[in-house]
């Protein structure tokens, strides 16, 4: 069954953030499809922008007894933990310094973590790169939680997924094209995703560790977006909390 607020409202009367925009989401799942074939292409075969795999494996350590397997686990686990509490934590507090918004910031954040991790020599361990991301990671899924009234994930597919199915369903079923235009921004979330998997893969193969400095560009966009709506056209809106926070 498909939410009700997964649907688009007739007359949208609310004003939306650009931290709302869809093209924000697209370009970050853009991104964390890069970072997915980053880390298992060349940084210890792992996908560290979720932790389902993660849990899986810590369960099978734990039920084969590979106590030592099970408590490394625990490490990029603990990591996508303590990056939902931050972001969470910090969130209202940026908010009411109105200078500008945590979205905004994250983006620097991640930005500044990119080039750590392109400037990490070859000879690291993996596991730096695996608990970076996965920090990155889930502060960004816990920032970025709606375009608008649809609610998205911008570093896994799973729920894109399962909301392109349900909506393909009900547009056949009622005729709705609201439900035509939300699978098609599922889709398109699908896509990007797919795309930066594609552009990971290739140059990870290419050029190691130094690839993942391509994805400056997407995100600098994004920043340089955000920052300017924060200092001019969005300097007063600090009050407008973005959907699903």
């Amino acid at each position: 069954m498909v939410d009700k607020l997964e649907m688009p409202k007739k007359k949208i009367s609310k004003k939306y953030l650009e931290v709302e925009k869809l093209w924000v989401f697209i370009v970050l799942m853009c991104v964390s499809g890069f970072y997915g074939a980053y880390t298992y292409c060349i940084r210890g075969g792992v996908f560290s922008n979720a932790q389902t795999a993660n849990l899986v494996l810590f369960s099978m350590a734990i039920g084969s007894g590979d106590w030592s397997r099970a408590a490394y686990l625990l490490i990029p686990m603990s990591a996508y933990l303590l990056g939902a509490i931050i972001s969470e934590y910090v969130y209202e507090p940026m908010r009411k310094l109105k200078l500008i918004h945590w979205e905004t910031l994250l983006i620097f954040i991640e930005i500044g973590a990119v080039i750590f991790l392109g400037l990490l020599p070859e000879s690291a361990p993996y596991e730096i790169a695996q608990v970076t991301i996965n920090f990155i990671s889930s502060m960004r899924l816990n920032t970025f939680r709606r375009a608008q009234e649809i609610p998205m994930a911008t570093t896994f597919c799973t729920n894109h997924i399962r909301q392109l199915g349900n909506n393909i369903v009900h547009f056949v079923r009622y005729k709705d094209k609201r439900y035509f235009k939300v699978s098609l921004v599922h889709f398109k979330m699908l896509f990007a995703f797919i795309v930066g998997g594609i552009f990971g893969t290739i140059l990870s193969a290419k050029y190691l560790g130094r690839s993942i400095f391509i994805t400056l560009i997407p995100l600098t966009i994004v920043f340089i977006r955000l920052l300017i709506v924060d200092l001019k056209t969005e300097k007063d809106d600090f009050d407008i909390v973005p959907g699903g926070h």
